[in-house]
């Protein structure tokens, strides 16, 4: 069986609380890569390495587009998507589903506290 081609648009943080927005083909493989000190500069000099949010697309216009309206966001309005898609409604979840896309998935992960600024 042939599995479906997905694209994810993602958010990582720092313990610093410093929010990253992506686009990948391969969410774990970016994540990892991110964790390794690779990717963008911006990534490694933050030290961006927790996944705290995903949205999994079908098309990827589909997750470009929702990258690129993310991105435009102010933080507070990022802030507010990671504690709504939380599993607990915080962030003791873990990265958990909801939608993107005709069956897309969405999440975050727990680690990322953005009250402490």
């Amino acid at each position: 069986m042939v599995s479906e081609r997905r694209y994810y648009v993602y958010i990582m943080s720092s313990r610093s609380r410093v929010i990253y927005v992506g686009m990948t083909g391969y969410l774990m493989a970016r994540v990892l890569r991110h964790r390794a000190g690779g990717g963008g500069e911006f990534t490694r000099k933050y030290r961006v390495h927790r996944l705290v949010y995903f949205e999994s697309f079908q098309n990827v216009e589909n997750a470009i587009a929702r990258e690129t309206e993310i991105k435009k966001w102010r933080r507070e309005k990022k802030v507010e998507l990671i504690r709504r898609e939380s599993d607990l409604g915080g962030f003791g979840g873990g990265v958990g589903g909801s939608s993107g896309d005709e069956s897309g998935e969405a999440g975050s992960s727990p680690g990322f506290q953005p009250d402490s600024e």
